[in-house]
């Protein structure tokens, strides 16, 4: 099947399954909300220009209609959600406002202890505000033929308020909120943002979650570089956040291995996000993308910023980076070139910490998009740092596709990733594998 003939049965499975929720020009605009790619973004996710002092703190909140809800005995199935906005720290130890959601699940808990929080950090969603997560539990498929934006953390969010777990979603720093472009990828951005999103919902006005709640942390792909960096910056950044477990699955942990890899592949646009990022956290950065950009990848950058997964799917698919730049290098290689761009990646790395509470790391054997050997790489970090790892190769075959290779561990390994989340929220012990790592691939 060509390559654009897959992208467009992906999207047409996409839209089954979640159920195709059309979104149309909005013709009046109030004064206070942007609208990106034809989508009007809510006055709400617009921060006001004071932030509270304190981490962790509500801005604002409003009810938020799940897309996917029944009527039950006890109130909606799965539960009732809460649009979130509360305050966090960037890495330039700046004030940030971040969105995300707050869902209190209707089924009751069934395991030891008061009920359990899980804070959920999405995979990658784009960098368009109209691609945040918690958008994405109002509007599954929000398609208008400008974008096309597929909430797809949803069915993990459900299956763990199945099981009784409230459930609190970050946006992460400027992925919804309207005053700055999303940096994505950032690992203090993102690690902050997740702690903060456990702060923030024991605030929540009718949460059954108390300050003796069990905590977990769940996120796959950027979700899981956010929650592993989320895990090792807890003792230093939030130690009011006691951590029972953290599941990291396929995490970027190594931005340089990574940016290779994704360099001409379906998610080519990812690397558009990654520098758009980097330059928003790191201004001093942008005389080199300047010196280094053509009018080609300028346009990208600029084009990509508001786009979401489906929308860089579509548009930058397959697309190489030695298109984008003045002399024809790819981007790996010019970073490799600049030590500027070589020390703020080498900032990035997860790894040189000891994450908090037991962790759990899963990436494929065949991911040759976020590579499996820099995710294993990361358990092996760990575990010289006598952390608590328990580490899985997921065993799928090769099927020709790098986005296929690293989508699909997320839906084969989920259900053994909430059992073992679970677990450690009923108060389990975890049984750490450190100790064979040699022997696994």
């Amino acid at each position: 099947m060509p390559a654009r003939s897959r992208l467009m049965a992906a999207a047409v499975t996409a839209a089954a399954c979640l159920g195709a929720q059309a979104l149309s020009d909005t013709a009046a605009v109030a004064a206070d909300e942007v609208v990106s790619r034809g989508v009007t973004i809510p006055a709400f996710y617009s921060p006001p220009t004071t932030l509270p002092a304190a981490n962790g703190t509500l801005i604002r909140t409003e009810p938020l209609p799940l897309a996917l809800s029944l009527p039950g005995l006890d109130g909606p199935l799965p539960g009732t959600a809460t649009r979130l906005m509360y305050k966090s720290t960037d890495s330039n130890g700046r004030p940030v406002a971040v969105t995300g959601a707050y869902i209190e699940p209707a089924a009751a808990w069934q395991g030891d202890g008061p009920r359990p929080l899980v804070a959920v950090a999405p995979g990658t969603m784009g960098q368009g505000d109209q691609c945040a997560a918690s958008m994405g539990l109002e509007h599954p498929l929000n398609l208008n033929g400008q974008t096309v934006s597929v909430g797809y953390e949803d069915l993990a969010i459900y299956r763990l308020l199945a099981k009784g777990i409230a459930v609190v979603v970050t946006d992460y720093a400027g992925l919804g909120a309207t005053d700055r472009l999303h940096t994505y990828v950032n690992r203090v951005d993102e690690g902050h943002a997740v702690l903060d999103a456990v702060r923030a919902a024991r605030s929540v006005g009718g949460a059954s979650i108390t300050s003796a709640s069990r905590v977990g942390l769940f996120g796959y792909s950027q979700g899981g570089g956010a929650t592993a960096s989320a895990a090792e910056l807890q003792s230093s950044y939030a130690p009011d956040v006691t951590l029972a477990g953290t599941y990291a699955g396929a995490p970027p942990a190594d931005l340089t291995s990574v940016t290779k890899a994704i360099d001409g592949s379906e998610l080519a646009g990812a690397l558009g996000w990654s520098l758009n990022g980097f330059l928003q956290s790191d201004p001093s950065l942008k005389p080199i993308a300047e010196a280094h950009l053509n009018a080609a990848g300028k346009t990208a950058l600029s084009d990509l910023s508001t786009m979401c997964v489906g929308d860089a799917l579509f548009g930058y698919g397959y697309a190489k980076s030695t298109k984008w730049t003045t002399d024809g290098r790819s981007i790996s290689d010019i970073i490799a070139a600049t030590p500027a761009l070589q020390a703020f990646l080498d900032s990035q790395r997860i790894g040189t910490l000891k994450p908090s509470g037991p962790v759990r790391l899963a990436t494929g054997l065949s991911d040759n998009l976020v590579p499996h050997g820099q995710a294993r790489q990361l358990a092996v970090d760990w575990c010289k740092k006598g952390a608590d790892v328990t580490y899985k190769g997921v065993v799928l075959p090769n099927v020709g596709s790098a986005l296929l290779n690293h989508f699909a561990p997320l839906l084969t390994d989920q259900g053994d990733a909430i059992s073992w989340l679970t677990d450690r929220l009923s108060g389990k012990k975890a049984a750490s594998n450190c100790w064979s790592m040699p022997a696994q691939l």
